[in-house]
């Protein structure tokens, strides 16, 4: 079965985008692409909010990101190269092939994708993450710590779940970020 893998970047202080929606501050340097290269490469099928799939569907609708390097050439393709499934109840049609527009999280569907897909599958998007760490069908966290402190803005996780992580993997960069990958060890209900 493979893994449901959460992965996001943060600001240290927690938040993935700033108080007014910008994350310029986590634009990966080469080292740091070359990494997530490799997890988008090893995931058959993403799961992402509205919001983060439109952010990403520039890799396949934009053709000068992936005409720019090799790194980002070879992010773009294999980011084509999965299924995505977009969580929207307003998106009409997604703009990449390869995708479909679910309009709720069905946590049945997840663990089907899961039980059947042979390589990983990949959860953005701090919203439909939320529902799936409720749900406790995340079985890793990974998480790019940014060395940036934004003060305020959207966090990457919920504040009403509460979860026992074992750290599996850290890996520093010259840019100043740490990468952690932690398994979900379980899950306290949410809070109402």
């Amino acid at each position: 079965m493979a893994k449901l893998i959460y992965g996001t970047n943060t600001s240290l202080d927690g938040f993935i985008e700033d108080a007014s929606g910008g994350f310029d501050w986590s634009e990966p340097d080469e080292d740091l692409h070359r990494f997530f290269n490799d997890l988008v490469a090893d995931a058959g099928t993403f799961l992402y909010g509205r919001k983060l799939y439109e952010s990403m569907a520039v890799w396949e609708t934009d053709p000068s990101l992936a005409a720019q390097n090799d790194v980002l050439r070879e992010f773009a393709e294999a980011w084509q190269d999965a299924d995505k499934i977009v969580y929207s109840r307003t998106l009409a049609e997604p703009s990449t092939l390869r995708t479909r527009v679910e309009r709720d999280f069905d946590v049945e569907q997840v663990n089907s994708i899961k039980a059947s897909a042979d390589r990983d599958v990949l959860i953005g998007g701090a919203e439909i993450a939320a529902q799936a760490l409720r749900a406790g069908v995340v079985d890793e966290y990974l998480v790019g710590i940014h060395p940036v402190i934004v003060g305020s803005g959207k966090p990457a996780l919920p504040n009403d779940v509460s979860l026992e992580l074992e750290l599996l993997d850290e890996r520093r960069f010259a840019s100043g970020v740490v990468v952690l990958r932690y398994r979900i060890s379980s899950a306290t209900p949410s809070r109402s």
